[in-house]
């Protein structure tokens, strides 16, 4: 997918270019931390005479720009700074570079929440529910597959809403995901019933001579015409329907999209555990259906739960089980 090229015109314009370029050419899309270097750009240009460079001076004005967004938000930006800093310094050793120990203290990760086949299957029937509406006419069917989709092939929620009817292979129940991150596209296979569920919602279409051309987005709604859900929407859906089932955290807060991708990995993991498979040899497997380069990256969505801990003791105890046994005392008592 083709990038549009940034404009900077400040003094380090021409240094900016060369940094997104290279970033692109390894494989990445770059677009948020092009956007804070573009706002580093426009503000070292609409005053340069005050900062004719980035140094100490320029550097905290531009962060104070930034106070009125979230801390996260503005480490996130000024981490990107810095990056670029060191990057500029491996050609003019003298530049100026952030001290990163300065920066807003980082936010604990998110715990996420890990989704029953139960709440799944609760979601699936409140999604069937839905109303329809004059700007999506197939609401109950699009976000019930939606939300399928999301649980049953742990895709990201940016490429579920880039899929076009076009993506999907009945002959073969497959999904193409288009250069996702990292520009790569992936092949995955889905089950019969999943294929099902994408062939009632094309009948639907159908029915209702709706728009179904092999570009037409698959989760489709028919603002501007006819265009897939934006992220905005399709978690505001999301986000009533937990609602609706009072689905939510140890913290009483409603889970987020992204929590379908950790409980996908999850679930495969706690399936094979279940099956009693080679669970080593399956996440190479694991990682490459979920996108990711390696599997050390897929290891993130691996979170030890309760019913994995208890299928990987059971596990245990079925190979190994005979060769544990309890330490007598001298006396002959257990101990």
């Amino acid at each position: 997918m083709s990038r549009v090229t940034p404009m900077f015109s400040s003094r380090l314009a021409p240094i900016f270019v060369r940094y997104v370029g290279l970033k692109r050419a390894l494989g990445r899309h770059f677009d948020n931390p092009t956007r804070t270097l573009e706002l580093l750009d426009q503000f070292l240009r609409e005053r340069t005479s005050t900062y004719p460079d980035l140094n100490a001076a320029a550097f905290q004005a531009w962060c104070q720009t930034h106070e009125n967004v979230a801390s996260g938000v503005r480490r996130f930006r000024m981490i990107e700074v810095y990056k670029f800093c060191l990057y500029r310094r491996r050609t003019e050793p003298r530049c100026f570079v952030p001290d990163p120990t300065l920066f807003p203290k980082p936010h604990q990760k998110v715990q996420p929440y890990i989704f029953s086949e139960q709440e799944v299957a609760r979601l699936l029937e409140a999604a069937s529910r839905l109303k329809r509406v004059s700007l999506s006419p197939l609401r109950p069917e699009v976000i019930r597959l939606a939300i399928a989709l999301l649980f049953t092939t742990g895709i990201r929620r940016r490429e579920l809403l880039r899929l076009t009817l076009g993506d999907y292979d009945r002959r073969h129940a497959t999904l193409l995901i288009r250069e996702s991150k990292f520009h790569k596209s992936r092949l995955l296979p889905i089950n019969n019933d999943i294929a099902d569920e994408i062939d009632r919602y094309v009948r639907a279409r159908s029915l209702r001579k709706l728009p179904a051309f092999s570009d037409t987005a698959l989760i489709w709604n028919a603002t501007k015409g006819g265009r897939a859900y934006s992220c905005q929407n399709l978690r505001g859906c999301f986000r009533s329907l937990l609602q609706q089932c009072s689905i939510l955290t140890a913290k009483g807060r409603l889970p987020r999209i992204h929590d379908a991708r950790h409980s996908f990995a999850v679930n495969a993991l706690l399936r094979w555990y279940r099956e009693g498979v080679e669970v080593d040899a399956k996440l190479p497997l694991l990682a490459t259906y979920m996108g990711h380069a390696s599997a050390a990256a897929t290891h993130y969505y691996l979170h030890w739960i309760e019913p994995l801990r208890t299928a990987a003791s059971e596990k245990f105890a079925d190979h190994y089980g005979e060769l544990v046994a309890p330490v007598r005392g001298r006396k002959g008592g257990q101990r």
